[in-house]
């Protein structure tokens, strides 16, 4: 008899070794799924999808067969359909038809798999609006995809596509479309009807040219085509009313795009085949701020470069320039000149090292000014205080600079020579100022630009925060912690500098102002950040926290995904890892979006 026991019991433990062959999911998983909407079974390991996920909506749940009372928060009959699946970092081949089962689906991620197809079912997926299918290994798309009319997102990075679907522009309610690290070598027509998309990624393709139903997509904020084979971007770009950025790097460009876009902020042209500026294309750039024409062949720097009058940082490293314009200098807002790289002559290479500041300056005492009445002439002189008022700097560019003199205090003659002279920029960088100087109200009306940099201030007068026109104003190596809350009123704000500071904490008034792109944090003691409230900075492209105390980084910075530099190295946090840091703002973001807990 415990014979035919023993051979019972160990037949019903292989029968239970056979069932266990499908892939299963822990069932407090699934119950936990049905209250929520939400599974995540990312990084499990899965070469399949177990069939008790499919049939989740269908099935009725193991407890409405057995006799027991449920409490308020366990009653199957009240269960809700799945609406987000996550699937990524597994190991899954194919998907079955079955996923037509989850039709109440509204985000669907599959990234970094090993797909190489997808059925036709996930055309019947009519609620999705997010689905993700980057670092698979997809060949083609299948059209039923393009029938998903609710979709917002599509990402298809990192697989093996070389065409797409005409259909593809049914999609119209796409607003993000990323397509990078494919084998693309055109893109349909059809893609100027996705007239709804605001960001949209072709980099590392085969693309030689671009069609011109993209001029089209007028709410596009973002294009990146760098890392292709385009020889020329069509004039009709220029239709892109809204675009703001604009990446064509390592391309085989000869010229630099004509691009009357309006909107046009920062323009990537670097690693082509440039060798002329033309004045055309120069002149076209009307609104642009940052122009990057590193490693090219360009030769001559025109003076029509001085058109650029909303520029604050133009790359030239790199290049074949020999000399430079002194006008140059004549540039209102350029903050940042990089040209390593290049044979110029009758600069000293010292002069080069010490940053755009200097050698502006030194641009500056090139230009001939034009001869002084009499009177202005003795104005010009070193008065009793030993303030040199430079009256070209202050009537022609509308400057007012007294740097680099160690004083504690700026001479009230500077003040008195700016009157009603509608100074744009202030420099009292360099100095021993324990103060703010008050008479910088007198300037309120024109101001856009102070730099305080370098000097011994320990507190932000909230008077300053009257300056209402101020767009830029650099506070860096000062003994700063803390930041006065009426500066929330400095709503044309558009970048501050606050490296080699005292703050311990991201100052709370910077999350209200809302005009924000560039905050410079880094080399402080900074040991958290709000990403919630950072979301709410809309314009916000660049936040340097490198070099601070910050021991953990919340997830959630992920989903500001307008930043494009994120600089958060020489930290003491463990994750990210060095290696994911190192390889940029768009990895450290995708790796920061995965761990956001569901």
């Amino acid at each position: 008899m415990s014979r035919f026991k023993r051979k019972d019991n160990a037949d019903t433990l292989a029968g239970f070794r056979t069932k266990n062959t499908e892939p299963t999911v822990p069932y407090g998983l699934l119950q936990a799924a049905r209250k929520s909407g939400q599974l995540n079974l990312s990084g499990r390991g899965l070469t399949e999808v177990p069939q008790n996920v499919y049939r989740l909506n269908t099935d009725t749940p193991e407890e409405a067969q057995q006799n027991v009372s449920f409490g308020a928060s366990d009653r199957w009959w009240e269960q809700v359909d799945l609406t987000k699946l996550l699937l990524s970092s597994n190991q899954l081949t194919q998907l079955s038809d079955d996923i037509r089962l989850l039709s109440g689906l509204i985000t669907l991620d599959l990234h970094d798999n090993q797909l190489s197809s997808l059925p036709g079912a996930l055309g019947e997926l009519q609620e999705l609006q997010q689905l993700r299918l980057g670092h698979n290994q997809l060949s083609s798309l299948p059209v039923e995809v393009c029938t998903l009319r609710n979709l917002c997102s599509l990402t298809l990075q990192q697989n093996q596509l070389e065409n797409l679907p005409e259909e593809l522009g049914q999609l119209q309610n796409l607003t993000e479309l990323d397509l990078s690290n494919n084998h693309l070598k055109c893109l349909p027509a059809s893609l100027g009807c996705l007239t709804s998309l605001q960001k949209v990624s072709l980099c590392h393709n085969k693309l030689n040219c671009l069609p011109d139903s993209l001029s089209q997509l007028t709410n596009v904020k973002l294009l990146d085509c760098s890392n292709n084979h385009l020889t020329d971007i069509p004039a009709s770009l220029s239709g892109m009313l809204s675009l703001e950025q604009l990446y064509l790097r390592h391309n085989k460009l000869s010229r630099l795009p004509q691009l009357p876009a309006p909107a046009l902020k920062e323009l990537y042209v670097g690693n082509n085949q440039i060798e002329l500026l033309e004045t055309e294309q120069l002149t076209s750039l009307t609104a642009i701020s940052l122009l990057e024409l590193r490693d090219n062949k360009i030769k001559i720097l025109p003076e029509q470069i001085t058109l650029l009058h909303t520029l604050t940082r133009l790359d030239l490293t790199n290049n074949d320039i020999g000399t430079l314009p002194a006008c140059l200098s004549l540039l209102p807002n350029l903050k940042v000149l990089l040209l390593e790289g290049n044979p110029l002559r009758g600069i000293r290479r010292d002069l080069l090292t010490k940053g755009t500041n200097e050698l502006l300056k030194y641009l500056r005492g090139r230009i001939k000014e034009e001869p002084e009445k009499p009177d202005e002439r003795q104005t010009a002189m070193t008065l009793p205080s030993q303030a040199a008022v430079n009256l070209h700097n202050i009537k022609t560019l509308k400057i007012l600079e007294y740097s680099d003199k160690q004083a504690d205090s700026i001479p009230d003659e500077l003040f008195d020579a700016s009157a009603h002279k509608g100074i744009v920029t202030v420099n009292f960088s360099k100095n021993q100022l324990n103060s703010i100087p008050p008479r910088l109200l007198e300037l309120q009306s024109s101001l856009s630009d102070i730099n305080l940099g370098f000097n011994r201030l320990t507190c932000f007068s909230p008077d300053i925060c009257k300056l209402l026109q101020l767009t830029h104003i650099d506070l860096r190596n000062n003994q700063l912690s803390d930041l006065p809350p009426e500066m929330m009123n400095m709503t044309k704000l558009r970048s501050i500098v606050l490296n080699y500071n005292r703050f311990k904490s991201f100052p709370e008034v910077l999350y209200d102002i809302l005009s924000l792109e560039t905050v410079l944090l880094g080399n402080n003691q900074v040991c958290g950040v709000d990403p919630g409230r950072l979301m709410k900075l809309v314009h916000l492209s660049t936040l340097d926290l490198s070099n601070n105390d910050l021991l953990n980084i919340p997830p959630e910075l992920g989903l500001c995904t307008g930043l494009r530099c994120l600089s958060l190295e020489g930290n003491p946090f463990r994750t990210p890892r060095a290696a994911i840091v190192a390889k940029g703002t768009d990895a450290v973001l995708e790796y920061l979006r995965s761990r956001i807990p569901t």
